[in-house]
């Protein structure tokens, strides 16, 4: 799933390649995408891009028009993908079960003809688009906690977050009303770099673990973007992969000590994690018959 630093990245990709730029048209395929009715795609067409903002994992696109702008906001779910295309198809695209969600074209320059399709893999579409007024008018914005880049992310405002918390923390991590953009990769990276096992209760962590994991949070994100920026949108999936230091990586060595990463698995997803540097060099035990270690 796009998490906190790919999001952004692609905030300034498309900052740069829309700078100018009017909609000539949107083109929904998978229907079941498009959240909102009102206003409809088509109030798009002719708008110029003011500006491309991010709220956690929600992309804004701000385009100015008729006196009041709209926002085109989208949220890439786990599978999707934004993907720009510098030259279109003229053909309309044609529904079906192919990955193709939404297909944005922007009115030709010399040369022209490009703009950017949402895709995501398989037949059920998790991806979202909101056409609104106001990105508070999406639920998924609306609920959101605060933002680890912003000013107010800080490490008595997080402290203030964990107390009293009996979920786990890699739980609340994850928790995009506690704090927003972070997903299940990011979690497992910064749970390492905090030497913190995933299992740990938040409301039984001191204030020294406090600010050990504050900091693992900032660090690790603001790492992921700088490594992120300037590229290409279809470069920021496998840079992700590479700057992994345990998600993704079970049975390879931890770059840190050098014991092997483990992973415990549940219905849907996974976690990984280092022994010897966040739970005591003890195994972490299927989450359904293990005790909580701390």
């Amino acid at each position: 799933m796009p998490e906190l630093p790919e999001v952004e990245a692609l905030r300034g990709f498309l900052a740069e390649r829309l700078a100018g730029r009017a909609v000539e048209r949107v083109l929904p395929v998978a229907v079941s995408v498009l959240k909102t009715y009102d206003p409809p795609l088509t109030a798009l067409h002719g708008r110029t891009f003011g500006a491309a903002r991010r709220h956690g994992k929600f992309l804004d696109l701000v385009w100015e028009g008729d006196g009041a702008d709209l926002r085109l906001v989208v949220h890439l779910a786990r599978a999707g993908w934004l993907r720009w295309q510098e030259r279109l198809p003229t053909a309309p695209p044609r529904p079906g079960r192919g990955p193709l969600a939404l297909r944005l074209a922007l009115v030709e320059e010399a040369g022209g003809g490009d703009g950017f399709d949402l895709t995501e893999a398989g037949t059920r579409k998790g991806l979202s688009v909101y056409v609104v007024r106001d990105p508070q008018e999406v639920p998924g914005v609306a609920r959101l906690g605060p933002d680890p880049l912003g000013a107010d992310f800080t490490r008595e405002a997080f402290a203030q977050l964990l107390r009293g918390e009996r979920r786990q923390v890699k739980g609340l991590l994850r928790d995009q009303a506690t704090v927003a953009g972070i997903g299940n990769a990011y979690s497992d990276e910064i749970l390492h770099v905090a030497r913190m096992s995933p299992f740990r209760l938040a409301a039984d962590l001191n204030e020294e673990d406090a600010d050990r994991l504050h900091g693992a949070v900032l660090g690790t994100l603001r790492d992921a973007v700088e490594r992120s920026r300037g590229l290409a949108a279809g470069d920021l999936k496998s840079e992700k992969r590479t700057g992994m230091r345990v998600h993704g990586r079970t049975g390879l060595p931890c770059p840190v000590c050098g014991d092997t990463v483990l992973d415990v698995s549940f219905s849907d997803s996974s976690l990984q994690y280092c022994p010897t540097c966040q739970t005591g060099g003890r195994p972490l035990a299927d989450r359904r018959m293990s005790r909580l270690l701390k």
